[in-house]
């Protein structure tokens, strides 16, 4: 399994998730960036399951879009021949991330993209934000981070348009959008991402006359979560308590089924 990385705290959730998994074999965790980077690197995790006599390697992205520049670092990671944009190159240069060198075969699963079991993790925290179960009424919206460019931007949406849809019929929602406020992005682009995400709750509370329910679609809990969203969304009739999709028993199930060949 191989994450973004940030904090402790938000490592501390992937390392969770992966020693939960079932596979059938040993289960390592890397990630891209942050403390842990050093501490975890490809290389060493693969040399790692090496030693213990696996005889191939699946590498899970925990990232929420196969569309984005980190997922390229690990495409590249494992074989491919993607080129790296200079900022992707330097972030793994940095934390001293390089290829493994190994006769082992590897194989890369797809990220999260509109895998049924993010619709499920999402379903479950917006209704722990109803608990009067009464959700025909009420409104949810999904807020994600996002990424810079067009191209990618409308390759989340297509997945996570059919991800807001699963959650509607599953939880039985009266309205569920989608939305990224494009984080990494230059200011006046992201401004207009939250601009956007800000007119369809509004538009949401008037068409049910209730708060909507946040969701967060983040991989674990960090400061976009914790401070950006919360400031991007003042004032609006919402309620949000930032709970992200780890941990959750679908995020388990999700890695176990990507691992199975």
């Amino acid at each position: 399994v191989i994450a973004h990385g940030g904090d402790s705290a938000w490592n501390a959730h992937v390392i969770a998730t992966a020693q939960s998994v079932k596979t059938g074999g040993p289960v390592e965790v890397s990630f891209l960036m942050g403390p842990a980077a050093k501490e975890a690197r490809f290389q060493d995790v693969v040399a790692r399951l090496e030693r213990q006599g696996v005889a191939h390697v699946v590498v899970v992205p925990m990232l929420v879009s196969s569309h984005s520049g980190h997922y390229d670092q690990i495409r590249w990671l494992t074989g491919d021949s993607v080129r790296l944009s200079e900022t992707m190159t330097h972030h793994l240069h940095m934390a001293g991330i390089d290829r493994a060198r190994t006769a082992l075969p590897i194989r890369l699963a797809p990220a999260m993209d509109d895998a049924p079991e993010i619709a499920r993790v999402l379903v479950d925290r917006a209704r722990a934000m109803a608990p009067d179960a009464k959700t025909g009424d009420r409104a949810v919206m999904i807020v994600g981070h996002g990424p810079n460019s067009a191209e990618d931007y409308a390759a989340w949406m297509t997945n996570l348009r059919a991800v807001a849809d699963s959650v509607k019929r599953q939880g039985g929602f009266r309205d569920v959008r989608v939305e990224l406020v494009r984080d990494d992005a230059p200011a006046a682009v992201r401004s207009e991402a939250v601009r956007r995400t800000r007119e369809l709750i509004e538009m949401q509370h008037a068409i049910t006359g209730r708060d909507v329910l946040v969701v967060p679609l983040l991989v674990s809990k960090g400061a976009i979560n914790r401070d950006k969203l919360p400031r991007d969304l003042a004032g609006l009739p919402i309620v949000y308590n930032g709970e992200p999709l780890l941990p959750h028993p679908a995020m388990v199930r999700w890695v176990e089924r990507l691992v199975k060949p």
